[in-house]
């Protein structure tokens, strides 16, 4: 029969392991390669062939049939070690002891975080008159007006507030007559 007849075409994860073997790449191979020497080595392939690749590397990603690392699919090695940025870390000794307390979190700490102990609250004292007093002013304070005193309605320096008038020349001076 015409059916029987059909090319059959392996299990996806096994392309993908015979690509990367095939390629022979240090570095692991990219989608792009695989998927290249799929297509030359088995040109019938089904229309969804990019979607089944990348489903197949993402499963093959999450069981570690695969490593994937810059942007390239390796078989996993044991010698194979992975530099990230940075420094690295310090080797931890057996006999190192850790802290005993936990480690601060970045930032400033939130107001209901601070200890009681830090900062003291002060609570203005209530009243008991609930009358509020009246405003008795400066003249009667004192029995007389303020400016007597030689003071002006600021107390603490003398001066009076604000900026003062601005001084108008005089008009009509020696040389002119009227």
């Amino acid at each position: 029969m015409a059916t029987e007849d059909v090319y059959k075409l392996p299990p996806y994860p096994e392309l993908i392991i015979e690509a990367i073997d095939a390629l022979n790449e240090k570095m692991g191979s990219n989608k792009t390669s695989i998927s290249k020497y799929i297509e030359s080595k088995y040109p019938n392939l089904p229309a969804g062939h990019s979607t089944l690749l990348k489903h197949h590397l993402n499963r093959m990603k999450e069981t570690e049939e695969l490593i994937f690392w810059k942007n390239n699919y390796m078989k996993p090695d044991p010698n194979f070690i992975r530099r990230g940025r940075g420094r690295p870390p310090k080797p931890k000794e057996p006999g190192m002891q850790t802290s005993s307390s936990p480690a601060r979190p970045r930032g400033r700490p939130r107001k209901d975080e601070y200890d009681a102990g830090d900062v003291p609250i002060q609570v203005p004292a209530a009243t008991t008159d609930p009358v509020k007093k009246q405003k008795v002013s400066p003249s009667e304070d004192f029995g007389g007006s303020f400016d007597s005193i030689g003071m002006g309605s600021n107390s603490k320096t003398g001066r009076p507030r604000g900026r003062p008038p601005k001084v108008k020349p005089q008009l009509g001076g020696e040389g002119v007559s009227a």
